[in-house]
């Protein structure tokens, strides 16, 4: 009775240990399939890796990560709403203190990222009250697959 205690709890331990690994996503096509099996994704955005795009210059940014939780997503095939390549778009929305100056802002964070491994990040700050927008930055980066020391990391 005690071997199969043993036997049963090693086992429960083993599962547990194997659920907890984080597993590197080394590219979009491993992404999608990730996100249709229902999987747990997080991205992690070095933006010292990436670039800082505005309306008259292209430059690299300082440092500053930022990490969300892919929860929902949608996909768009090739041609799908006139897009030239599949991509995977997802957003999400929190009250942070601003960083920038006085008071709170919601941070609007739309990350897309492209079947050839390229991704576009949108951060928006937006006054609670007024919605006004007071910050509005796009980012562009590409899958980290481990080797090639980019700035966007995925995780399962």
């Amino acid at each position: 009775m005690r071997l199969k205690l043993f036997i049963a709890g090693l086992v429960m331990f083993c599962g547990m240990f194997s659920y907890s690994q984080t597993t590197r996503i080394i590219d979009f096509g491993h992404l999608l399939n990730d996100l249709n099996n229902g999987e747990k994704i997080r991205i992690a955005i070095d933006y010292g890796k990436c670039n800082w795009h505005d309306t008259t210059i292209q430059k690299r940014t300082p440092e500053a990560v930022t990490g969300m939780a892919i929860d929902t997503y949608e996909y768009f095939a090739p041609g799908a709403i006139h897009n030239p390549k599949a991509f995977v778009v997802f957003s999400t929305t929190k009250l942070i203190q601003n960083p920038r100056g006085k008071g709170y802002v919601y941070n609007y964070g739309k990350v897309r990222i492209f079947s050839d491994n390229t991704v576009q990040i949108t951060a928006t700050y937006i006054h609670p009250r007024t919605y006004k927008e007071r910050m509005n930055q796009v980012f562009t980066g590409i899958i980290n697959n481990g080797t090639n020391g980019e700035g966007i990391h995925l995780y399962k």
